[in-house]
């Protein structure tokens, strides 16, 4: 059987791949997951949506309720001018993303994407017929996306730029200045910057920025997995100008018609309840990040101090071979090369399981690291 050429010549996610090497006693750091549970108070709102029947349909946009919360949301927190009707709820960030590359990028046109970064940019940019062109990252610069290196890459053939700040995988947090920088860029060059936002409330150093804030050719790419640990519900949001948000929906009505309705009580009860439950999280991740980023130091590893998100990213230099002798000391890994070609030398770690278990796999991992 042949099958699509745009299908066939992507590779599955080198995360994924984790779960089926893990054994039984294998401490797994390449998913990056929160060990948390829902909030209670998220808890009790899918329940009570359950025993009163709320299962069917909504519309395509999404709840009207959650897509006004949303946009309360953007404004209060983010100074992004928003309204319902500029909104659509998707099945998690994932599916966002799927859309916006599928409506904003033409057979051949070319995409700027972080370099490294998170894999699903890439594979996105391909089925829609695209090219991926990497924006290399660099430990030096903070592996924040510069707008000089943006603007030099920049051709006739661009469609969009893909920002993700805080990082998957590297943790870190774009400065104000870079951020308003692309977003200028964006406007001078009538170009559409896709701002994937999933790890906005996990900071620890410095501030989040969106470009929307800056300029109107952005799109905010934000959920509830990360921020409330409702990874399994897949549940997110994209917002932007209403001309662009309508022909995303053609996107998202043809694949899923809705997000699940129980998910989008889920999310609403998420952004109006207590949000203690978020800090309390993301203190948490910092005690967990202290630990893992003094003990690689500690090996003799390379490593920056993330900003944000649950990631660190080491230099180790021969990445698939540490990466090897990782896993028969019992310790999951993502190589750095699986998010691009500026990742090989490093390894990802998440830092979203327990501290516990961090302690035990860094003591593995000083095996591994010959300390």
């Amino acid at each position: 059987m042949e099958f699509a050429s745009r299908v066939r010549d992507i590779r599955l996610s080198e995360i994924r791949k984790m779960f089926k090497v893990a054994g039984e006693d294998t401490i797994n750091l390449g998913i990056g997951e929160p060990d948390f549970s829902v909030p209670e108070h998220v808890s009790r709102a899918v329940k009570d949506a359950l025993d009163e029947g709320f299962t069917h349909y909504t519309s395509n946009m999404g709840l009207e309720e959650l897509r006004e919360a949303i946009a309360e949301k953007l404004k209060a927190e983010n100074r992004i001018k928003a309204d319902p009707d500029s909104i659509i709820v998707t099945v998690g960030a994932s599916e966002a993303i799927f859309m916006c590359t599928q409506a904003l990028v033409e057979t051949g046109g070319s995409v700027l994407i972080p370099d490294p970064g998170f894999l699903s940019y890439e594979a996105c940019v391909r089925l829609a017929g695209g090219r991926g062109i990497p924006v290399p990252l660099s430990m030096e610069d903070g592996f924040a996306m510069k707008p000089e290196t943006v603007e030099a890459l920049i051709t006739e053939d661009t469609a969009a730029i893909i920002m993700n700040s805080p990082s998957n995988p590297t943790g870190s947090v774009m400065e104000k200045d870079d951020v308003r920088g692309i977003a200028e860029i964006a406007e001078d060059r009538d170009l559409i910057i896709i701002s994937d936002e999933i790890y906005e409330k996990i900071i620890y150093d410095g501030k989040h920025y969106s470009p929307a804030r800056f300029t109107d050719n952005a799109l905010v790419i934000n959920g509830f997995s990360k921020t409330y640990a409702m990874t399994g519900l897949r549940v997110g949001y994209v917002a932007g100008r209403e001309d662009i948000i309508e022909e995303l929906l053609k996107v998202h009505q043809y694949s899923t018609a809705c997000a699940p309705s129980l998910s989008q009580v889920a999310a609403l009860a998420a952004l109006r309840g207590p949000q203690d439950c978020v800090r309390e999280m993301v203190g948490e991740f910092r005690r967990r990040r202290d630990l893992m980023f003094s003990s690689l130091v500690d090996m003799g590893l390379e490593c920056m101090l993330p900003g944000g998100a649950f990631y660190m990213f080491p230099h180790v230099g021969d990445s698939a071979g540490f990466t090897e002798r990782s896993l028969r000391a019992g310790v999951a890994l993502v190589p750095g090369s699986a998010f691009g070609g500026h990742g090989s030398g490093y390894v990802r770690l998440s830092y979203a399981t327990s501290y516990e278990l961090i302690e035990e796999a860094m003591e593995r991992l000083k095996r591994v690291a010959g300390v």
